[in-house]
């Protein structure tokens, strides 16, 4: 077994957010669930990554009672789960030595946030020698504001705004990034075909 799925933070703290309604996909669990699928069919290892921020108040925070994963996912015995403090899921935690022992070389990342977590992942493990597969429809994320523009306003006034930069463009500037670079990009159905090649080699 030479192949991972990573799961980035496909968690509650998310759905606790007003951001929540103007995300890219809300039926990202179920995206996620067709590769976990897939994965546990073809004998690969799935990694379960959850965000947390203690002592902060936020849905972030293990206290809130959010950081764990949406419905519909759960891993089964024997799949690590790890949580993190940082974007990437390498630099606080042991995921680079939990895959290394395991002899693990390539790797599919999927999750929240598209071009927060997930790419910043995608792009340490590539630096670190994983040949890397990202699942962009498998991915989500949020409108991101203008950096002048006002804090605290609604999700409204957010999407509103002509400055805000939209999912979809968010989404295609990440698949630009990444592609040729620090990872292959490929869909949902392109990994769960039975009999298709593994993208990216």
């Amino acid at each position: 077994m030479e192949n991972a799925l990573i799961v980035i933070d496909v968690q509650e703290s998310f759905r606790q957010r007003p951001l929540w309604q103007a995300v890219s996909d809300p039926g990202i669990a179920d995206q996620v669930g067709r590769l976990v699928a897939a994965a546990r069919d073809r004998g690969e290892l799935v990694v379960w990554v959850l965000h947390t921020d203690p002592g902060s108040g936020s849905a972030f925070d293990p206290a809130s009672g959010h950081v764990r994963l949406m419905d519909g996912l759960e891993p089964r015995e024997g799949e690590p789960l790890i949580t993190k403090t940082s974007r990437n899921a390498f630099t606080t935690t042991n995921l680079q030595q939990l895959l290394t022992t395991r002899g693990i070389r390539r790797l599919t990342v999927c999750g929240i946030q598209t071009e927060q977590c997930c790419e910043t992942t995608a792009r340490l493990a590539a630096d670190l020698g994983f040949d890397v597969v990202f699942a962009v429809d498998a991915t989500a994320t949020f409108p991101i504001p203008h950096r002048d523009a006002p804090q605290d306003r609604t999700v409204a006034e957010l999407l509103a705004d002509p400055r805000t930069l939209g999912t979809a463009d968010i989404i295609a500037r990440t698949e630009y990034a990444l592609a040729g670079r620090f990872a292959a990009i490929a869909t949902v159905a392109e990994l769960t075909e039975p009999v298709a090649a593994h993208p990216g080699g």
